[in-house]
């Protein structure tokens, strides 16, 4: 590393040599200075002297240009406005190895971390993803709220604050928590989200929380359905946050943002609609009917608007100004100990962040997430707030790059914490800081413990000594053994064993005291042993020690009346669960019977809802007698298992009548009987058509037809020969949306059946379309079920083609099911033929 630095400035300086040759040339050296260089010419040695110090007097006056590096997965116009600032100041393009300041869109690698120093600047903090990854957003400010009611009480003002967050379910470990959470607030909708996607891909609201998917890196959260409008559009407030410094914190809100606005108004039952529902511009720059898809309104703009309609815009932008900094602190315990952990000096990075408030129609601030590397470009057009929105991206650049000290290497490197925090202060520009607070005490009680960098600011700014923390035991129990101490987590199920110096620190802190005071008792007890060390080495230990167990959740903070929590009792202490009981009912299909074990009454209601009469009571007795069937709560949702075998998992609430239905279809086949897997359409007048979707988005569409459609729903068909007559018999079996059997209303199928492929291929046709009797019987052989599973045999190959022969066979695409398949007036296929 010494080599190439050396090596670095080496270039640099022969780069400034090269530079300033030209302009020597032509200012003196001969003309003016014709008798110096006469007497030079004859004596080389002391010309070479002198050009020597020539060249080292203008290279300390130009010292070489600073580099940056821009760098990570971007569009140019995410650098465009870092460039511009920095090359105006004189800065030229670096690489990966030889930079000043990186500007990085996204993560770097954790080693490019290790070369930034308080001269080096890079954008970014280990651990981030703490506050931009949404999933961790929600932890983090999860976990505040509990360490706070744990500390200070459920009602105490300190927590009370914390609710400006709405819940949300971390998919697959979450799952049925959501779902009990959706039977308690039947009411409530939810908006699924990728946890760590931007530009809204993937972002929809759940018509169903049962719908949420059993796999990671999903994140379900309560929609907040009430939203404040302007000109009836819902907006989101975006906000760009400057985490200047971690120890100590000092996080700046810039003046400027923006609101972006939906292109279509808002419509509460219209959910499907992403450009009524989502804001982002990505999406809504999609919408080609909107006459401005992408409007951007500045903050400036927006809160005289608020005035206007009658609103206190200063009220509403102090409580942001809170959940902004209470946000930042959500997540600095995990910033600082990764930071730790991957070598990287803090003094040489820091964070802009991109922070969406929604602002309900009371008027209260909610936060949706945390950007990483915010977009810099224009997405307005000009005349929708475009070039507003590139000034002020240009502006907070600009100030970003002054408050930072990035074009003076120098800055960050101040005489002590308030000296170097009024230095930044005075480069802020539009900046507004936040923390520390104008009352430094306000916030320090949400930290997991203040550093003594923290604690230093606050008494500089504050002029006295603030008080200091107290801690106290969280979920912990405390174990001995012929005097040593163990701990015991019950949150995570950990056992700590410290070392006798820790243990007298747990003891200490536990019994109240502070900081200061555990180190002069710390410094007592070892100096009886005749083993004392120095003061500043036993308040290093005390600290990161005390720190260590707040950001592992074993202490925390507590308030003047706290107490700490009793010791952890594994009967009382445990967190709540649900009580359900596993209920057993009585499955008939056909003539056939099961005991059915239902792991809880959310599974309970879906199969109730799926099969009707299909389930009856039954008695334990009754149960002993009959096969087994059992519905379990798994890691990932639902299993569904017989006696000795795994049928399905991973099923979601919406999957389980469909994966019971697959079951008894399979179960329906008889030897030389098959069943085929496809959806009865049955209307008042006695209409009917056998439906099969060819992909999934075809079978979405059949999903939709019953709410649609005036007709009934079954799924499955028997396949029954008797002699040359084949003919098809209804199973009865829950279809999309039914509740109820077709068999019981309509043990015979009619004669005029048609079948009807739904197609969700691009090429599919707007209008039904005549398909052929080999294509038909290609969608249909998948959708076959023969008992055992195997192979259709020929002669049942034969009888479905036997059946198929003659019949009206329809395509039509997915676009045009809904006021095509309307089997309640008269078919397109007036030649529909009467056959078996």
């Amino acid at each position: 590393m010494a080599t190439e630095c050396r090596s670095t400035a080496i270039g640099c300086k022969d780069r400034a040599v090269a530079a300033t040759q030209p302009e020597r040339q032509r200012s003196g050296f001969g003309i003016c200075q014709a008798p110096a260089v006469a007497s030079n010419a004859a004596n080389p040695w002391r010309r070479l002297n002198n050009k020597t110090q020539e060249i080292a007097s203008m290279t300390e006056q130009q010292p070489p240009p600073r580099r940056f590096w821009l760098a990570g997965k971007r569009a140019a116009e995410q650098d465009r406005f870092f460039r511009e600032a920095l090359e105006a100041q004189g800065w030229e393009e670096g690489d990966e190895r030889h930079w000043d300041a990186a500007w990085v869109t996204g993560m770097p690698e954790p080693a490019q971390f290790r070369n930034a120093s308080p001269r080096r600047r890079i954008n970014h903090f280990p651990g981030n993803a703490a506050l931009t990854v949404k999933s961790r957003l929600h932890e983090s400010l999860a976990n505040l709220r509990t360490r706070m009611v744990d500390g200070f009480g459920e009602r105490h003002p300190l927590t009370t604050r914390l609710d400006f967050f709405p819940r949300a379910y971390v998919m697959p470990h979450d799952y049925h928590a959501l779902q009990q959470a959706a039977r308690d607030n039947p009411t409530q909708r939810w908006i699924l989200k990728p946890t760590n996607a931007s530009k809204g891909k993937g972002v929809r609201v759940l018509r169903d929380a049962g719908e949420a998917p059993l796999a990671p890196d999903w994140l379900v959260q309560e929609y907040l359905d009430h939203p404040h409008t302007i000109r009836g559009h819902k907006y989101v407030l975006r906000f760009y946050v400057l985490i200047a410094s971690l120890t100590p914190l000092r996080v700046y809100l810039y003046r400027q943002g923006f609101a972006k606005l939906a292109s279509e108004p808002w419509d509460p039952d219209d959910a499907d609609n992403p450009y009524s529902q989502l804001t982002n511009p990505d999406i809504n720059a999609l919408n080609t009917r909107a006459e401005v898809p992408v409007e951007f309104i500045d903050l400036d703009r927006y809160r005289a608007w608020l005035r206007e309609q009658g609103h206190d815009d200063a009220a509403l932008f102090a409580r942001i100004e809170e959940l902004v900094s209470l946000t930042a602190i959500a997540g600095v315990d995990a910033m600082r100990s990764r930071t730790a952990a991957v070598g990287a000096d803090p003094k040489g990075c820091y964070e802009l962040l991109g922070l969406d408030c929604l602002i309900d129609d009371t008027l209260k601030p909610w936060i949706l997430e945390c950007n990483l590397s915010p977009s810099l470009g224009t997405c307005a057009a000009p005349e929708s707030g475009g070039l507003i929105e590139e000034r002020i991206k240009g502006d907070l650049v600009r100030d970003l790059i002054a408050l930072t000290g990035l074009a003076d290497g120098d800055a960050a490197e101040a005489s002590d914490p308030l000296a170097e925090a009024e230095a930044e202060l005075a480069r802020a520009g539009g900046f507004q800081r936040l923390l520390p607070a104008a009352d430094p005490e306000r916030y320090l009680a949400y930290f997991p413990l203040p550093t003594p960098e923290d604690l230093a600011l606050a008494d500089g700014l504050a002029g006295r000594r603030v008080p200091r923390p107290q801690l106290m035991r969280r979920r912990v129990s405390e174990v001995y053994d012929d005097r040593q101490l163990a701990l015991y987590d019950a949150e995570s199920g950990r056992l700590y064993r410290p070392n006798d110096t820790a243990a007298l620190i747990w003891l200490l802190a536990t019994e109240g005291l502070e900081p200061e005071a555990i180190v002069e008792a710390l410094g007592a007890a070892t100096a009886e042993a005749g083993d004392a060390p120095g003061a500043e080495s036993l308040r290093g230990e005390v600290g990161s020690t005390l720190s260590e167990w707040c950001r592992l959740g074993l202490l925390c903070q507590r308030g003047d009346e706290g107490a700490a929590l009793p010791e952890y009792d594994a009967a009382s202490d445990a967190p709540p669960t649900n009580h359900e009981v596993r209920q057993t009912v009585l499955l008939v299909h056909e003539e056939r019977r099961w005991a059915l074990e239902v792991a809880d009454s959310a599974a309970l209601s879906r199969l109730q809802a799926g099969f009707g009469d299909g389930l009856l009571p039954l008695s334990a007795e009754a149960a002993r007698e009959l096969p087994r069937l059992a519905l379990l709560k798994a890691a990932a949702g639902y299993a569904l298992a017989s006696d000795d075998t795994l049928i399905a998992s991973r099923l979601t609430l919406p999957a389980i009548v469909p994966a019971l239905t697959e079951f008894l279809l399979r179960q329906a086949a008889t030897p030389g009987q098959l069943v085929i897997d496809a959806h009865l359409v049955v209307t008042p007048v006695g209409n009917a058509a056998l439906c099969i979707a060819s992909e999934p988005k075809a079978r979405e569409a059949l999903a939709a037809l019953p709410s649609a459609l005036r007709s009934r729903f079954s799924r499955g068909v028997r396949l029954a020969a008797e002699g040359e007559e084949v003919r098809l018999e209804p199973l009865g079996l829950p279809g999309p949306g039914a509740g109820s059997s077709v068999a019981e209303a309509l043990p015979m199928l009619p004669r005029e059946l048609s079948v009807w492929v739904i197609s969700g291929t691009e090429s599919a046709p707007a209008t039904p379309t005549p398909l052929s009797r080999l294509d038909a019987l290609a969608v249909l052989l998948p959708g076959c079920r023969t008992v055992g599973g195997e192979p259709l045999s020929a002669d049942a190959m034969q009888r479905l083609d036997r059946w198929l022969e003659g019949r009206a066979c329809w395509t039509v695409g997915v676009e045009s099911t809904l006021t095509q398949l309307d089997v309640s007036q008269p078919t397109p296929a007036d030649s529909m033929a009467a056959g078996n």
